[in-house]
């Protein structure tokens, strides 16, 4: 149950951050809402994982999914580009997020 509350914390993490793109510098009324709910909704969901997991262990898994899915999600939905170094660093992330669960 623990780490479905860090999954949805890390998705609304996400949520926010999108939504942050699309507020357009804060002058749109319906994003500037979803960058509220999102990160008000994501830090609460992290708080209560936190009741049960380690901060350094929550905190790298949250940040390094948080980033790995972030930069999906800014490929995909906003054509944003990558190259090799950026897809060599993604790729380090993710290797560091399994390692530490590894070690959980």
């Amino acid at each position: 149950m623990v780490y479905l509350l860090l999954a949805f914390s890390i998705i609304s993490e996400v949520f926010g951050s999108t939504m942050l793109k699309l507020s357009d510098s804060y002058t749109k009324k319906l994003p500037v809402l979803g960058v509220l709910v999102g990160y008000a909704l994501c830090f609460y969901l992290f708080s209560l994982a936190l009741l049960e997991l380690p901060l350094g262990f929550s905190y790298a898994v949250w940040s390094g999914l948080g980033t790995v899915l972030t930069t999906m999600v800014g490929l995909f939905l906003f054509k944003e580009k990558i190259n090799r170094k950026g897809v060599f660093g993604i790729s380090l992330v993710l290797v560091g997020v399994v390692l530490i669960n590894l070690t959980q």
